[in-house]
């Protein structure tokens, strides 16, 4: 270890680069204050980054977060795409004939190379339905979300039958250890007409500077059709996301 200690600083800068970031960060910082000086610096995770390929718009704050947030990064939600019917979601509200899951060969999805083939429909009775994310399940450590409060995205798509007039609504909420609402997202309603042109619409939105405590996600979302046709004329949904983001070019 004594001869490893004293290598050629570039020797031992392309060593770590070569080892598991985790294992840099808990054991090879230890080592000595020439090894911690070079973990700590931010020319070794940006370089990192460069490597495995996670581009920033701008400079992050720090690259080693933004490093570890790129590698984690992925949607936190369940069955988005009603691929797996209803499974990972709870039912809240199951209105008029309830929920169901169609395919969207009547309307495709505006990006083809996603491969999306399901959405979940509404019925003339409102639809609610939701998912909890535990942070600390999925990886975000209170002392994590508390310390950096990396920004959170949320996104979700939707559409109308062009012969049926609908709404829709989307209800988000960062919640704390006991399920008190820390930050709430809760923008109008969205109604259409009936003979509408049945575009697909994207509704996104980015938590940032919330504080420290979040332990919880809530995602809520729903509509129904407001002809109260019997069947599944109200509104259709499908890619929804939540991820953490590495950076506030979210």
């Amino acid at each position: 270890m004594t001869t490893l200690i004293h290598m050629n600083t570039a020797v031992v800068e392309e060593i770590l680069l070569n080892l598991p970031a985790e294992h840099v960060v808990l054991n090879c910082r230890l080592v000595c204050h020439e090894w911690k000086e070079l973990v700590d610096s931010a020319s070794h995770w940006r370089e990192r980054c460069r490597r495995e390929g996670f581009n920033a718009c701008r400079p992050p704050d720090s690259w080693l977060l933004f490093h570890f947030l790129s590698k984690k990064r992925r949607n936190l939600l369940k069955n988005p795409r009603a691929d797996d019917f209803l499974n990972g979601w709870e039912i809240v509200r199951n209105g008029g004939d309830g929920w169901a899951s169609h395919g969207t060969a009547r309307n495709p999805f505006p990006d083809s190379t996603l491969g999306i083939t399901h959405c979940f429909v509404t019925s003339f009775g409102l639809c609610l339905k939701q998912q909890l994310i535990d942070l600390k399940e999925e990886g975000y450590s209170p002392a994590f979300m508390d310390r950096w409060q990396p920004d959170i995205k949320l996104s979700d798509w939707y559409t109308p039958r062009c012969d049926c007039g609908c709404y829709y609504e989307i209800w988000v909420r960062l919640l704390g250890q006991n399920k008190e609402v820390i930050r709430t997202f809760l923008p109008d309603k969205v109604y259409f007409p009936q003979w509408n042109d049945e575009q697909w619409c994207h509704m996104t939105h980015v938590f940032k500077n919330y504080g420290p405590g979040v332990r919880f996600i809530n995602f809520i979302h729903g509509g129904k059709d407001t002809k109260f046709w019997k069947g599944w004329y109200g509104i259709r949904l499908t890619n929804s996301s939540v991820e953490i983001f590495p950076d506030d070019d979210a």
